[in-house]
């Protein structure tokens, strides 16, 4: 008979694994099932076409049931990939002060063409000023800030505001504006390099 304490130790040393397994999805079997799974999945947060095929995808038994949800949904203009892309980019720059590029990777992630994306951002930014986004990041990240200005805490600052989306040039020029055009060598990092997932 094995000690008590040692079956106690085991099952605390899998309690983690056995709480982060759930218990497997019920599978759906017709297209009305389907249809109201899309539903409650859209009541609770928007979808790209694509996600939604993916979570249908996991949960239909018949996968030849899903381009007649999805066909549903376009028609009832549930899901539009265009319409997604403009709400998610207006509410990621004016609400959680994000860049083009960051919008634009999370966007592709999502599944979304990029005419669409494309057309999203532009529109965007054509309304919002992407240099008063980055002043202000900088002005609430600087309030945190203890100590002086120096290198390291730039540095950190640029890659902070690089990987919220914007241009290394916008970054540049509000840095030197608060620097007073003291600004270190930073590593210049490519357009091209922000925009790809």
């Amino acid at each position: 008979m094995p000690c008590p304490h040692l079956l106690y130790f085991l099952y605390l040393l899998h309690y983690p694994q056995l709480m982060r397994s759930s218990p497997p999805t019920r599978k759906l079997l017709t297209e009305t099932q389907l249809y109201m799974s899309a539903q409650r999945a859209l009541m609770r947060r928007p979808h790209s076409v694509s996600e939604m095929k993916k979570h249908l995808e996991r949960r239909a038994e018949n996968k030849d049931l899903i381009p007649a949800v999805i066909a549903r949904l376009r028609e009832l203009n549930y899901l539009d990939d265009a319409k997604f892309a403009l709400n998610y980019a207006a509410q990621h720059a004016k609400l959680r002060r994000q860049g083009r590029f960051r919008i634009a990777r999370e966007l592709r992630a999502r599944g979304v063409p990029d005419r669409h994306i494309e057309s999203a951002v532009d529109s965007v930014f054509a309304e919002t000023d992407e240099a008063s986004l980055v002043r202000a990041r900088l002005t609430r990240r600087l309030a945190h800030l203890r100590g002086p200005l120096d290198q390291k805490k730039i540095a950190s600052l640029y890659r902070n505001l690089l990987g919220a989306g914007f241009s290394s040039d916008i970054i540049r020029a509000e840095l030197r504006g608060i620097t007073h055009g003291d600004l270190p060598e930073l590593p210049d990092a490519s357009d091209s390099e922000l925009s790809e997932p």
